[in-house]
């Protein structure tokens, strides 16, 4: 079967990784991954073939369009990705369109989906089915009825699944969309996607950094980097009133998105026991090896808590309910602590990341649906086949 697999991120990179999982899961396939953000350094395997759209990102108030390259119009920008976007359908004619959040978000982007939907309704590239792939929550709206109802008339007209990425016994959609009785197309709930975090390849690391048993790490990070920098700041002025009889070793990593300002004050901070750098491909082992992270409260994010069930300091993002609910909902399952505007002040910030390191003890088990990747590769294709073979 062939997917294309349509992805735009425009402010931090949770959703760019949380496709790269599904995508990565989909092996049984030939996939073409479409990305609409800033360039991110990847790691793909030999059946994703990735196709970079020119660059869209969005400010802090999800508003205005931003063209990576400078000395572009969106105008340009825009005619330039709906023209790559229908030559990629006209080559590939594929069997299988998942789209990562639109119609629930990603509305300024209609200016090339819309066409290309009502494209792959009228039947220009052949026979495709549109699946939309959706994370656990969804961001509030100035008017949700008049929401509501746009994603639904938009959902029941041009799409034939919806992937729900998240654990029902937990976190339904419902809870966020209260329309869920009224979509006429099949809603499957696939477990949170998360990778799968390898204790050895944390062993490993801890020893490839020198770091013995007597040693603390911390690992700091902030997803993409367009947010977060106070408690990044804070973390390394905490660092100098903690208490000298442990020590503590930082791996930060402030994100690919990273403002140079901010980053260059970051690393001035930095000290012997500290190493700040923007991004790593080996993230999760870094998890995997922590004593402790300390980080904001993304999809990914947490699920990469879960996964390597690490103890955690988190800061959701409280302009937007998303993150508040999620660590709600998850603190529980792994030792936890929220932390909210006036904690990050860098007293308190020393004492609990010393009183988590005394006293946490990670979990046996994440009594969780983790798997949601590779479910969503098993049901698209038993739900292809069954529909090939009506």
């Amino acid at each position: 079967m062939k997917i294309i697999f349509y992805c735009q991120y425009v402010w931090g990179i949770g959703h760019l990784f949380r496709s790269l999982e599904l995508v990565r899961a989909l092996a049984d396939h030939d996939v073409v991954l479409v990305a609409g953000g800033r360039k991110v350094d990847v790691r793909l395997p030999d059946h994703v073939t990735l196709v970079r759209l020119p660059g869209l990102y969005m400010d802090e108030q999800f508003t205005t369009l931003i063209p990576e390259e400078d000395g572009k119009t969106v105008d340009d920008i825009q005619r330039e990705r709906k023209d790559i976007l229908f030559s990629l359908f006209e080559k590939h004619r594929p069997d299988a369109l998942m789209i990562e959040l639109y119609p629930f978000g990603r509305t300024k982007f209609g200016f090339e989906l819309q066409p290309l939907l009502d494209g792959i309704r009228q039947g220009r590239f052949g026979e495709i089915k549109v699946v939309c792939s959706l994370r656990d929550i969804l961001v509030e709206k100035k008017n949700p009825l008049v929401y509501e109802e746009r994603v639904l008339n938009l959902l029941n007209t041009y799409f034939d699944l919806l992937l729900i990425h998240a654990d029902d016994q937990l976190l339904a959609l419902d809870e966020t969309f209260s329309r869920m009785d009224d979509i006429r197309i099949p809603a499957v709930y696939t477990g949170f996607v998360a990778p799968k975090a390898s204790v050895n390849a944390g062993r490993q690391l801890r020893r490839d950094l020198g770091i013995t048993s007597e040693e603390k790490l911390i690992v700091v990070s902030a997803g993409g980097g367009r947010s977060g920098y106070p408690l990044l700041s804070n973390i390394l002025d905490a660092y100098h009133l903690m208490n000298n009889s442990t020590r503590i070793r930082i791996e930060m990593f402030s994100g690919p998105f990273r403002d140079p300002t901010e980053f260059k004050k970051l690393t001035a901070k930095a000290v012997d026991g500290i190493r700040i750098r923007h991004f790593t491909q080996r993230f999760l082992d870094y998890l995997s090896a922590a004593d402790l992270s300390v980080s904001l409260a993304g999809y990914n994010t947490c699920m990469n808590l879960l996964a390597t069930r690490v103890p955690a300091l988190v800061f959701p993002y409280s302009k937007q309910r998303e993150q508040p609910i999620r660590v709600e909902k998850i603190k529980n399952f792994i030792p936890m602590k929220i932390l909210r505007d006036k904690d990050i002040e860098p007293l308190q910030l020393s004492r609990y990341i010393q009183k988590m390191l005394l006293e946490a003890r990670p979990p046996g088990t994440v009594p969780l649906n983790l798997d949601g990747a590779e479910n969503s590769a098993i049901y698209l294709k038993n739900w292809m086949n069954t529909r090939k073979e009506r």
